[in-house]
């Protein structure tokens, strides 16, 4: 088995934390038999400062060529805010479709989280955001702008088709053997009477027909960020909209043990599936070798999975709680070692075993 993998680096400390994600990526292809080829693209802050480009139409069908992307960061300090965010980011999302975006938050054994009294046991959950719709979609408008009398609207925008594709695929995932079959909706019914009633009754309609066996469950975001604290062992797979998936996952994040473990994939099942550190491009700590690379590595482990290599993926998560169980911390400059030094344990014993 051969894949096409598109590698994008990006900005600030992003080309180091990919270079020890494509260091595992190495050794677990090598002990699982498959092999991989790779193409560069340089779009981030660089390249914008250069040429004004931030993703052009052009590399649009490129990317959807691949099998998958691996993305570093996004975020230069030397560019306004939201200029690579909407024109990279925004625009891979919109333009290859990439409907889901897939959040596992876990506590590995050995990494601290903020909830007193919480450990692995208690928090082991996925988010399933709907990547393509809602608020998101940019759907609005200015009236009077720069007027004493000036409207500005933002429209949230959910189709029957987005919302059930995003709810379909999160029954699948809580089917799955690893999950305890249990999907949680996590919205805002008694408010948001006109997008959330569609969310219930495609949630509810679907799994009446076709996922009998698996336990469903309803939540309020704001009740839901208070037992993410209070008891996240509670939730096992959560789907949600466009921005209440963007809100819930940095939470999520936190109790997880922070940024530096947390990676996430923004999917269009069957097609290409683009992988990243949930993280910032952390420009203040560019070159210096401090940098957590286990969000990366991480990432890397999730886009196995999702081709299909799950044994793969399964000793890349067992070569990052190796690491985790080596560092003094996973901060950056906080570590004990250097960021290629912790690539270098996970890829040892991604090979190994």
């Amino acid at each position: 088995m051969s894949y096409d993998i598109a590698v994008m680096p990006g900005d600030g400390t992003g080309p180091e934390v990919v270079a020890e994600g494509l260091k595992v990526l190495e050794a677990a292809a090598a002990r699982a038999g498959f092999s991989y080829g790779l193409t560069h693209y340089d779009f981030g802050g660089d390249r914008y400062l250069r040429t004004g480009e931030t993703l052009p139409d052009s590399a649009i069908s490129e990317l959807g060529g691949h099998d998958a992307i691996f993305l570093g960061a996004i975020g230069h300090p030397d560019v306004k805010p939201g200029i690579l965010e909407l024109g990279i980011l925004l625009k891979a999302r919109f333009a290859l479709d990439l409907y889901i975006n897939l959040r596992p938050v876990k506590l590995f054994p050995g990494v601290e989280t903020p909830i007193k009294d919480k450990g692995p046991k208690d928090i082991d959950f996925i988010v399933v955001r709907e990547n393509t719709e809602g608020l998101y979609a940019s759907t609005g408008g200015y009236l009077k702008k720069d007027t004493p009398d000036e409207i500005a609207t933002q429209v949230s925008v959910n189709t029957r088709k987005g919302v059930e594709r995003c709810i379909r695929y999160a029954f699948d995932y809580a089917a799955r053997a690893d999950r305890r079959g249990q999907l949680t909706l996590v919205g805002k019914t008694n408010v948001l009477t006109y997008a959330w009633d569609l969310w219930w009754r495609a949630f509810n309609e679907i799994g009446d027909a076709d996922y009998p066996n698996i336990k469903r469950e309803y939540a309020h975001v704001d009740a839901t960020c208070m037992w993410f604290v209070k008891n996240p062992e509670w939730f096992d797979v959560i789907v949600t909209d466009n921005m209440f998936g963007d809100i819930i996952t940095d939470l999520g994040a936190m109790i997880q043990g922070g940024m530096g473990v947390a990676a996430g994939g923004n999917i269009h099942p069957g097609k290409t599936g683009m992988f990243e550190p949930i993280g910032g491009s952390a420009p203040k700590y560019t070159g210096q070798n401090v940098i957590n690379p286990l969000a990366a590595i991480g990432a890397v482990g999730m886009m196995l999975d999702y081709l299909g290599q799950t044994e793969a993926a399964r000793w890349v998560e067992a070569g990052i709680i190796h690491a985790v169980g080596k560092m003094k911390s996973l901060g950056a400059g906080q570590m004990g070692m250097g960021t290629d030094a912790v690539g270098d344990l996970v890829a040892e014993f991604v090979a190994k075993g």
